[in-house]
């Protein structure tokens, strides 16, 4: 009499023979790791296998729908159902196992919907011996049932990753006592981590990112002394660090990365000697310096501190850092050289000190390290000559950009280094030029005193307020060169008309450079206002994809009026609102010549103005608010890379003491424009960082749907995100851009290798992830919003798959 088969994890493949399923003898039916087998589960499993206790078919390419009669096995422990190709629900029949210990269906693609709860998992509670619960990577979704409080208090494994679930966390989860794992990674949770979960006393692992919780981490965390990993990044969290995580002395991997998390780096965090593999605190607010207690993470495999606010020098003690692979400074604002107690991390094979304020010369030492193969040294103020060994010798793997050094290999291409002179030579050219420096310094003082003169002229004759824009190279130009560059305001170089102006394409003389000009109407209301403020922000700002402004005019014209003028690099590729909505210019021109963007452009658009955005928010001195960002106002180059542009609106937000939130200096006395303004602005609520994501990800749903959120098809109450979230995400091809696909499926046809080749199936996930990023970003409730920088994170996601197709 049979009573186990187990033929698990070898080279079976075909079809399962169903007279396996009639062996009313076996307790154990085990197939796992057989990925070349198929088949279906026999709707009556439960009948013809009354003695079953031990159901584990994990990796063996079932497909079809969990048969009801299951609960009729009733002797049934285990059900290990994992990567396979299953559909439909999840029968409620399991809930009559009352001996079930084990129920795993992760990776597969049931799906279920729901509303307050879900029966399964009320059913579930019937389950007294259960202690390990997969569902994760499935499509269920709902609201994060609270009857998971009622589970049986043996569960001990409890797996909900990577569905859709939404709701915040039960304050009653505390009763699962025995839990050890909790994972609700890649929801779409949100509120707060209920201070209760620090009562899981018995808990190992939680991972809770990749959600939209907020709020602040609960301090009583640290109670959690069994943590051996704890993630929570890629969520909307804030506050500081609570220094009660210094408790977790057990804590191997700590990551709380993507995140709007602010303050100092805790001491007690920092030095927990028990992390060994992961310290992530990446893409947050982080200020002051690095601990010095970082010397404690002697095992340390990963620190990635990137793309804060940290200061100060770079510790010495890191140097003891010894079993590091990976090293991330980068984006801060870091100072002083790097210390010569770091040349003993031999190990490490990644580093990156890019866009701080270091200093000194390039350490030799680098090019020692056996393993090293990517330095990234840009954006710092490095000086002297370039080693040529190790790392050096390799331009694919050394990033030295936007630094004062010289020398290295060819291929870095930087200047050669000064041969230094003999001594009697150094007293000639100092000679030279302290002679130099008189001549300069009397010539300097006579047109100052030339320029003061012709300035007390011209105030007396017509008062002109100062621009805020010559701090740097600038300069001014006249009115009568603006008419000349604008051949008299020909309507023939009328590109554009916005609310406080019209904008004209030029040619500026002496270099015949093509510009755009924007012509201040200041009979409108604001608009003289308008203009110091788009002033005043982008002298504060330089970045790849924020519009260059060339010049500034503030005369007067003929007549003897007011004349304001701004002059920006000309875009020739226009806008991109006329690429998404344009009409037929020409009759020659037809649906299958017009220009259009291909899916790759549309994602590198979205991923160039979430860029501009970033650094708006995140990385100049003072947090700037955009306030009207639509597609108009975003602008494409000659490579169809984008630039944002108009900052007529404009607000730099500060700190509010009262409850350390970022808002502007005044309430919203502003308009921008209708479908693109978050909701809280029509409440009178402050300027906010979380405003600009509301219409980033407006313009988002634009760009791939081909529909302006103000579409006249949108009706009774409907919005573009309810429009879109209505097909997501199974239906969401039916609303994409119908241009785009036509524009594919043509390049499929052909070949086009400029196209995006890519299989009907990878394009669907693409748009999921893409239309899910824009539905986030354009919540009502400001909280509830990605941060841009997780934008950013899944955009390169979606741009990753595109590259390998």
């Amino acid at each position: 009499m049979l009573k186990s088969l187990d033929l698990a994890y070898n080279q079976l493949s075909g079809t399962i023979p169903a007279s396996l399923f009639n062996i009313s003898s076996v307790a154990t039916f085990e197939l796992s790791g057989n990925n070349a087998l198929s088949g279906v589960l026999p709707f009556d499993i439960g009948v013809t296998l009354p003695n079953l206790r031990n159901l584990i078919l994990n990796d063996c390419q079932l497909s079809g729908r969990i048969p009801r009669s299951i609960g009729n096995a009733s002797l049934l422990r285990y059900i290990q159902l994992d990567d396979n190709e299953l559909e439909g629900t999840v029968p409620l029949e399991v809930g009559n196992l009352r001996d079930l210990e084990v129920l795993t269906l992760g990776n597969n693609q049931l799906a279920d919907e729901w509303g307050s709860d879900w029966e399964l998992m009320a059913s579930l509670s019937n389950c007294s011996k259960l202690f390990y619960l997969a569902l994760d990577s499935n499509n269920f979704q709902g609201v994060l049932p609270p009857s998971i409080a009622n589970l049986s208090n043996t569960m001990q494994k409890l797996h909900l990753s990577q569905n859709k679930f939404h709701g915040s966390i039960s304050s009653d989860i505390w009763k699962l006592s025995n839990l050890a794992i909790l994972s609700l990674r890649g929801n779409f949770l949100s509120g707060s981590i209920p201070p209760k979960i620090g009562n899981l006393y018995k808990l190992g692992a939680l991972d809770l990112s990749q959600n939209n919780i907020s709020g602040e981490i609960p301090p009583t965390l640290g109670n959690l002394t069994g943590l051996s990993m704890l993630y929570l990044f890629q969520n909307s969290l804030q506050g500081s660090i609570p220094t009660s995580l210094g408790n977790l002395q057990n804590i191997a991997s700590l990551v709380l990365s993507f995140n709007q998390l602010n303050g100092t780096i805790p001491i007690e965090v920092i030095s927990l000697s028990s992390l060994t593999s992961y310290l992530g605190l990446s893409y947050n607010f982080l200020s002051g310096p690095i601990p010095s207690g970082v010397g404690k993470l002697t095992n340390l495999v990963l620190l990635d501190l990137s793309v804060n606010k940290l200061t100060g020098d770079i510790p010495t003690t890191l140097g003891k850092c010894v079993e590091l692979v990976q090293l991330q400074l980068n984006d801060n604002l870091l100072q002083g050289v790097i210390p010569q107690s770091l040349s003993g991390l031999q190990g490490i094979q990644e580093l990156n000190f890019a866009g701080n304020n270091l200093s000194g010369s390039v350490p030799g030492f680098f090019g020692d390290w056996p393993n090293l193969a990517y330095l990234n040294l840009s954006y710092n103020n490095f000086g002297g000559p370039i080693p040529v060994k190790g790392v050096f010798s390799n331009a694919s793997a050394f990033f030295i950009d936007d630094n004062k050094v010289c020398g290295g290999i060819p291929s870095l291409q930087l200047p050669q280094c000064p041969v230094k002179e003999s001594g009697s030579e150094k007293k000639r050219l100092r000679r030279v030029a302290l002679t130099g420096i008189v001549a300069g310094a009397m010539s300097l003082l006579l047109i100052l005193l030339i320029g003061s003169l012709v300035i007390l002229i011209v105030r007396q004759r017509k008062k002109v307020p100062n621009l805020p824009l010559s701090e740097d190279q600038h300069w001014q130009v006249s009115f009568e060169e603006i008419q000349k560059a604008t051949n008299q305001f020909s309507p023939s170089n009328l590109i554009g008309m916005g609310s406080f102006g019209s904008v004209y394409r030029g040619t500026l003389s002496p270099s015949a450079q093509q510009v755009a000009i924007k012509v201040i109407d200041l009979q409108q209301h604001g608009a003289e206002n308008s203009f110091l403020a788009e002033c005043h922000t982008l002298r504060s700002i330089r970045h790849r994809n924020l519009v260059k402004v060339v010049t500034a005019c503030s005369s007067i014209d003929h007549h003897g009026n007011d004349f304001k003028a701004l002059v920006y690099e000309f875009m020739p590729n226009g806008d991109l609102d006329k690429w998404l909505h344009q009409n037929l210019a020409t009759q020659d021109e037809t649906p299958e010549t017009r220009r259009r963007l291909t899916m790759s452009q549309r994602v590198n658009i979205a991923l160039d103005v979430a860029e501009a955005l970033d650094y708006m928010h995140n990385h100049g001195q003072v947090p700037i608010v955009h306030c009207d960002l639509k597609p108009s106002n975003v602008l494409l180059d000659n490579d169809m890379v984008a630039h944002v542009a108009d900052f007529g609106l404009a607000r730099f937000i500060r700190k509010a003491v009262s409850n350390s939130t970022e808002e502007s200096s005044t309430s919203i006395g502003i308009k921008g424009t209708i479908g693109y303004i978050p909701p809280e602005y029509g409440m009178d609520a402050h300027v906010s960082i979380q405003g600009d994501v509301y219409s980033y990800g407006v313009l988002l749903l634009e760009l791939f749907t081909g529909k302006r959120p103000t579409d006249g098809s949108f009706q009774g109450g409907q919005t573009l995100q309810s429009y879109v979230a209505a097909c997501y995400p199974d239906k969401i091809m039916k609303i994409v851009d119908p241009t785009l696909l036509s524009l594919d499926n043509r390049c499929l046809s052909k070949g086009g290798i400029s196209c995006n080749n890519i299989d009907a199936e990878k394009l669907q996930e693409c748009m999921v992830t893409i239309l899910r990023v824009g539905l986030q970003c354009s919540q009502e409730s400001s909280r509830a919003r990605m941060h841009i920088r997780n934008t950013i994170r899944e955009l390169e996601t979606v741009k990753d798959v595109l590259l390998n197709y």
